[in-house]
């Protein structure tokens, strides 16, 4: 939570700040996130409007996860920008389109659902630990950039297996 009542709700005062916060639990996605605890580094830059406080700003924090296709260990960082109107809470009923609104509870915002959009969003569907990650073989699991000459032999399947044996004559007509 982040006090915003330094900015005396007089539109266009502005601070700014930075500041470096641990990174809350399942900041990320299944595969690739920002380990819980680690810091999270962000510059903000708060500014009294009429409505509310407008907040933009900047995250940036390191990535751990493993690779979509063969399941390497992959470290990287990300840093998003992110803006958002958080409305003061006056105690007026809002209306449904108004849900979605972001507001300011006792003149503090909660920095953190905003964050975990924003960093959410940034990250690759299915990170990769290069671009041509040629993955793992379907048969064996086996990594097959470590062996990319990797192959089996063709394997019939069982149910068809017997009927190997009865080959046509090739000299003998339909």
């Amino acid at each position: 939570m982040l006090d915003t009542r330094e900015l005396g709700r007089r539109p266009g005062v502005q601070r700014e700040e930075s500041l470096s916060v641990p990174a809350p639990a399942d900041l990320g996605i299944e595969v690739l996130r920002v380990r819980e605890g680690e810091p999270v580094e962000i510059d903000l830059r708060l500014e009294a409007v009429l409505e509310g406080v407008l907040v933009t700003g900047s995250a940036r924090a390191d990535l751990s996860g493993e690779c979509a296709r063969c399941l390497e260990p992959i470290s990287d960082a990300i840093e998003v920008t992110f803006q958002e109107l958080f409305v003061y809470d006056d105690g007026q009923e809002l209306s449904e389109e108004d849900d979605e609104v972001s507001k300011l509870e006792d003149d503090l915002l909660d920095l953190e659902p905003l964050l975990r959009d924003a960093v959410v969003l940034a990250l690759p569907f299915q990170p990769l630990c290069r671009d041509d990650c040629p993955g793992l073989c379907t048969e064996c699991g086996a990594r097959l950039a470590d062996d990319p000459d990797h192959a089996h032999e063709e394997a019939i399947d069982p149910r068809w297996a017997s009927l190997a044996s009865y080959q046509q004559d090739p000299k003998q007509d339909d």
